[in-house]
């Protein structure tokens, strides 16, 4: 199989699955916001599952990805040691889960008052079931992979966001609130959760189950594995959480609220980037290990060309319509929101080229050089949240957010151009190229704009946008038309 083939076969399931995670995450967002919860309410909750988010930190601990990384090693070394390793790293994991969830409830006062935020109290106690089912949730997705069954961990993902969503809207419809709505990302959790765990210890385990003990320093290598990942994790936990904790402690909730929902239409946006990053980047370590510097770097070129090719426009996009957007999906309440959705227009190009580059160094064994950069660009939007919100508020936890992503991009393509050879000249042409398709695009939508009066008249705008686009991108030969019929045909497949 080509290089080609199995970048677009990766892509194609990974768009498949985060296409389910995302379509449903949207349709929550939307059922909230504009059906059943006020900006305050809305608030509220993401403030409390961004604080509970810190907690996930210390209840995953990196068990199930350590008992991944050693199920991938002794299904051939010595099978009859799997069942050990999952239960041992169940066990360490059940330990982690007690400790934070207990802490939570016992600490729920506490805690409320530290994030200068009382309302969340009630959210922290019942949030200890989400530390719970969240954290034994992600531990059957992990081990999957670690058995290298990639579609019982999707199917599990699937069926986690799915119950929430059905479980979320029953308990709105009872008229239980923002309270409600966080029991059913609980019992999402606890069935995808049941039902995963289930499958291993009744299905996996006893296929590995024979006569003899543990081997001897097992759990401590799971144990000591399981240290790195949950450093590498603490940045990603941080750079997810931490900015809302403080638009919360600096803000309010309705604050919370126009960050939140800004950063949610920002990830919905990015989930191709997130697909393609996902399959392109093992094909990166691939041609490097056989010593084909070229083409790894032309893979590198093919994937920013077509990344920007698709992130500039619709970043321009989003800038433009922002307003009516929040207006005729979101309700006015949500008009707050705006001015953080503009500033997201511009992080949606930067996190795009992010996830098509980021994955990519561990791959050619940079992973120390990216987890430097990683920290690094979390701590310093820490710093910049803590001096631009109490000064211009929640639009200044957006704006550190921008800058912070535009140092770590810029370090990111630093080390990749010390990899690969780089065409500059090529790249830089092909980019203006895009400017200029977007500045186009931008003329059409602005002429148009005066028009929209409702939410059919917007997606109006919106198509004509991007059959301009389209249109712009065929003729000066940037969508290269071959590619995207062998990927229609892989799908037809």
């Amino acid at each position: 199989m080509t290089i080609a083939r199995k970048v677009m076969r990766g892509l194609q399931a990974m768009l498949v699955a985060e296409g389910a995670r995302m379509v449903s995450k949207g349709l929550i967002v939307i059922v909230l916001a504009n059906y059943f919860l006020s900006p305050d309410e809305y608030g509220l909750l993401f403030l409390s599952l961004s604080v509970l988010g810190t907690g996930l930190l210390f209840s995953y601990l990196g068990f199930a990805k350590s008992a991944a990384r050693y199920i991938t090693e002794y299904k051939t070394k010595d099978p009859i040691q799997i069942p050990h390793i999952v239960t041992t790293s169940l066990q360490y994991n059940l330990v982690s889960i007690i400790v934070v969830s207990v802490t939570f409830v016992l600490g729920s006062g506490f805690i409320s008052e530290l994030a200068n935020e009382p309302g969340i109290q009630p959210f922290l106690v019942i949030g200890s079931l989400y530390i719970v089912t969240m954290t034994l949730s992600k531990f059957t997705t992990v081990v999957f992979q670690g058995f290298n069954r990639v579609r019982w961990s999707a199917c599990i993902g699937a069926l986690a966001n799915v119950s929430l969503l059905v479980f979320t809207v029953v308990f709105l419809l009872a008229g239980l609130g923002a309270i409600g709505a966080l029991a059913g990302y609980v019992l999402g959790h606890a069935l995808a959760a049941a039902v995963g765990l289930g499958v291993i210890f009744v299905q996996f385990v006893p296929k590995y189950a024979g006569k003899g003990g543990v081997e001897s320093g097992l759990p401590k290598k799971i144990l000591r594995y399981s240290i790195p990942l949950t450093i590498t994790r603490s940045g990603h936990t941080l750079d997810k959480n931490v900015d809302t904790i403080l638009v919360g402690f600096f803000l309010n909730p309705a604050a919370v609220a126009f960050y939140v929902l800004g950063k949610q239409i920002a990830d919905f946006v990015t989930v191709p980037a997130t697909s393609l990053g996902f399959a392109v980047s093992p094909a990166y370590g691939e041609q490097k290990a056989s010593d084909a510097l070229g083409r790894a770097g032309e893979l590198y070129e093919h994937a920013f060309v077509h990344t920007v090719m698709l992130y500039l426009p619709a970043g321009a996009g989003l800038i433009l319509v922002s307003e009516p957007t929040i207006r005729y999906v979101f309700g006015t309440d949500y008009l707050g929101a705006v001015p953080v959705v503009q500033v997201f227009g511009v992080y949606i190009v930067l996190r795009a080229i992010d996830k098509i580059t980021n994955d990519g160094l561990d791959f050619v064994g940079r992973a120390r050089d990216r987890a430097i950069a990683k920290t690094g660009a979390s701590v310093g939007n820490v710093v910049l949240n803590v001096l631009f919100i109490p000064v211009i508020g929640v639009v200044g936890a957006a704006l550190s957010t921008v800058i912070t992503y535009v140092v770590l991009i810029g370090v990111e393509i630093y080390i990749i151009d010390q990899e690969f050879p780089i065409a500059r000249t090529r790249l830089c042409r092909e980019t203006l190229l895009v400017c200029a398709i977007t500045a186009l695009m931008s003329v059409v939508v602005v002429v148009l704009l005066p028009l929209v009066s409702n939410l059919v008249s917007l997606l109006t705008v919106i198509a004509l946008a991007g059959g301009v686009w389209a249109g712009l991108a065929l003729v000066s030969g940037l969508i290269d038309v071959a590619l995207v019929q062998s990927f229609l045909q892989s799908v037809t497949e």
